[in-house]
């Protein structure tokens, strides 16, 4: 009877490096697989689904991103997400009305670097304070900017509501003005912003972050900037917050005051992170799915029930508890969410296939 050598079975197993690569490669076509579809989304879609489901979807995404980076991996709470989108989009109006030479993307991402700088001074405190006090402090900040944008009229240059406008929307003498376009512009930003973010996790300023997140004593011991990271984490989440704040106001609703950046905007960001997983890139865009999607699917479900035999406003109230209700289901059943639950499934399925 001939015998294998231990060189022949090393020859037959996949080295851990080849294993990698392949997943590598699989994951790369899934995304560019992915990223076509929603290039080529415009061609079925009609208005509505534009308007009103995706251009929010992507917006929310966006801006869960920009908080996820701070709560999620630098583990600094923060209930500000609704003045920093103010910030990004006013400071981003200010540009395009007295500088429309600029193009747009940079009007945008300077308007981003604005907000981001309001959020590191925000943030300073966040250098003697941590837990509940921080989120006292950004409450705070979020009240102040709400406030600084109601009272002084330069900010919207001096419209009577406070409000502001979204102006015209142009790139490279292209029109972006149309549901098409303006989905685009959101998504090109969403991509970018996604890429490089999900680049800087896995450098160095991401491990510092998630060192200073899991024990920032035991960080600064081993001689790790714990200040300048947190003020680090505070500038390139405020930043993202900025545009996505933008794009709410443009590319989204048109037309917006303070108001439409209140508390209850940064309460529905800090749920889409929770519901879609804390330092999870992918949890952003699942926790987005549920906040934007679940509200038209209850409201669907609830006009296809009760056939309009339901006053309106009860039913509103109704989906409202209901709502309420599954979030807090979801997160006694998974707290580390819908992230770690399609992983977990997805292995468990992967599993089944393998026996």
């Amino acid at each position: 009877m001939s015998t294998i050598g231990t060189e022949a079975i090393e020859g037959f197993t996949p080295s851990r490096e080849t294993a990698q690569s392949a997943r590598d490669r699989l994951r790369a076509g899934s995304l560019v697989v992915l990223l076509t579809a929603l290039a080529g989304i415009p061609l079925v879609a009609n208005d509505y689904w534009l308007n009103a489901v995706l251009i929010p979807f992507l917006i929310m995404s966006l801006t869960a991103l920009g908080l996820n980076l701070l709560m999620g991996y630098a583990g600094q709470a923060s209930l500000g997400s609704g003045g920093f989108m103010s910030v990004g989009a006013y400071a981003t109006y200010n540009l395009l009305l007295r500088l429309p030479e600029l193009p747009l993307p940079v009007s945008l991402l300077l308007g981003g670097i604005i907000s981001g700088l309001v959020g590191v001074v925000a943030g300073l405190p966040s250098l003697r304070i941590k837990g509940f006090y921080l989120v006292a402090s950004t409450l705070a900040t979020q009240f102040l900017l709400e406030w600084l944008f109601n009272q002084y009229g330069w900010f919207s240059n001096y419209s009577t509501s406070s409000s502001i406008s979204a102006p015209r929307l142009a790139l490279l003498g292209h029109d972006l003005s149309s549901p098409t376009g303006r989905y685009l512009l959101t998504l090109a930003t969403v991509v970018v912003v996604t890429a490089v973010a999900a680049r800087l996790v896995r450098s160095q300023t991401g491990r510092t972050w998630m060192a200073i997140r899991d024990m920032d004593t035991a960080a600064s011991v081993i001689g790790i900037p714990v200040s300048a990271g947190k003020l680090k984490a505070f500038f390139v989440s405020s930043l993202v917050i900025g545009i996505a704040g933008a794009l709410w106001a443009f590319a989204y609703l048109g037309t917006v005051d303070a108001r439409s950046f209140n508390l209850d905007r940064s309460f529905q960001v800090m749920f889409a992170i929770i519901i879609g997983g804390m330092g999870s890139i992918r949890g952003n865009f699942l926790g987005a799915a549920f906040m934007i999607f679940l509200p038209i699917l209850l409201d669907h479900l609830g006009g296809g029930v009760f056939g309009g035999a339901v006053d309106p406003g009860q039913l509103e109230n109704f989906q409202k508890a209901l709502f309420g209700a599954l979030i807090v289901w979801f997160l006694i059943k998974e707290p580390r969410g819908l992230a770690a639950l399609l992983s977990r499934a997805w292995t468990q399925l992967v599993s089944r296939i393998n026996r």
